[in-house]
C-alpha cells in the first residue's frame, strides 16, 4: 500500500468539503453562482470517487487515480461565484461557509 492512496482519500474529502461548502452557501444565500457550483458539485464529487476507485483499484492506476482527483478539484474551482464575504470574517468562518443569511428578491 503506497502513501499515495492516503493522499487520494485527501483530496476526495476536499472535494466533498467544498461541494457541501457551496451547497451550504446557495441555501444561505440563493446566489446563482454557488447554486451552479453545488449542482456541478455533485458530478465532481462522483469524478473524485471514480479516481479514488481508480487509486485503490492496484499500484498501476495510483498516478492515473491522483489526476482525475485533481481535474476534478481544478474543474471545481473554475466556476465562478459571487462575493459573499467583505473581509471582517475569520478563516474558520470562510471555510465553513458562514455566509450571511440574504432575504429572496421581491416581484
Amino acid at each position: 500500500m503506497s502513501y499515495l492512496i492516503y493522499v487520494a482519500y485527501f483530496g476526495e474529502a476536499v472535494v466533498i468539503f467544498l461541494w457541501l461548502r457551496d451547497a451550504r452557501i446557495f441555501f444561505r444565500t440563493g446566489l446563482p453562482g454557488y447554486r451552479k457550483a453545488a449542482y456541478h458539485g455533485v458530478l465532481y464529487g462522483a469524478l473524485g470517487t471514480l479516481g479514488l476507485l481508480c487509486t485503490i483499484a492496484g499500484n498501476t492506476f495510483e498516478l492515473l487515480g491522483l489526476g482525475i482527483i485533481l481535474a476534478a478539484l481544478y474543474l471545481q474551482s473554475r466556476i465562478v461565484r459571487e462575493k459573499v464575504w467583505n473581509g471582517t470574517e475569520s478563516t474558520l468562518e470562510r471555510v465553513i461557509g458562514s455566509a450571511g443569511r440574504r432575504s429572496p428578491t421581491k416581484k
